[in-house]
This record gives structure tokens, sequence and C-alpha cells, in this order.
């Protein structure tokens, strides 16, 4: 089960180490620093921060991660929203009463 927190994720660094997915963010923080070398060959997906793939495979894994559907889903319900509201926004400012007599 994906959403299972106690299923174990190997680790994009060192692949003997099985974590936790309530750990792995925490895990693949510290293990960043003890591997340097690795982490420089990695890219971050744009779309789930738990997904390290080399940099030649980003532009591939982009286009088939599973994540990009929710992620471009939620920016158009978010969009669609926001257009709405600005519909419906009816502004109540009114101008105050001016005082002044140029006349």
């Amino acid at each position: 089960d994906v959403l299972d927190p106690e299923r174990l994720i190997q680790c994009p660094y060192n692949n003997h180490h099985q974590i936790r997915a309530c750990r792995f963010p925490y895990h693949i923080v510290k293990c960043r620093k003890s591997y340097p070398e690795v982490a420089k060959k990695l890219a971050t997906c744009p779309f789930n921060a738990r997904h390290l793939v080399p940099h030649a495979d980003l532009e591939d894994h982009k286009m088939k991660c599973n994540y990009r559907e929710f992620i471009e889903q939620d920016t158009a319900n978010q969009s669609s929203d926001f257009q709405r509201e600005q519909k419906n926004a009816v502004s109540t400012w009114q101008a105050p009463p001016c005082g002044e007599d140029w006349e």
C-alpha cells in the first residue's frame, strides 16, 4: 500500500538502506550529506520530493510520475476557484466625499 507509513523504501543514496516511509524524508536529508558524490548525480522530482532520479532520467520521470496528475489537477482546481471568486467578487469600496472646492 502506497499510503502505509510502515512500508519500506530503498534509499537512493545507498541501496543497502531500507527505510520506513514515515522516516524517509529525514533519512534522505542525512544520507545526502553522507554521500555527496551520489547526491550530485541525482535530481529531485518537482511533483514529489521523495523521488530522486539521475539527472539524465529526470525528464522521462516527470512525464511518467504518478504525482504529476495530482499536482496538475490541484493547480487546475485552484485556478478555476480563483476565476470563480473573481467573477463573484463585487467591490463595496466607495470614494470618500470630497471636501475641496476648486472653483
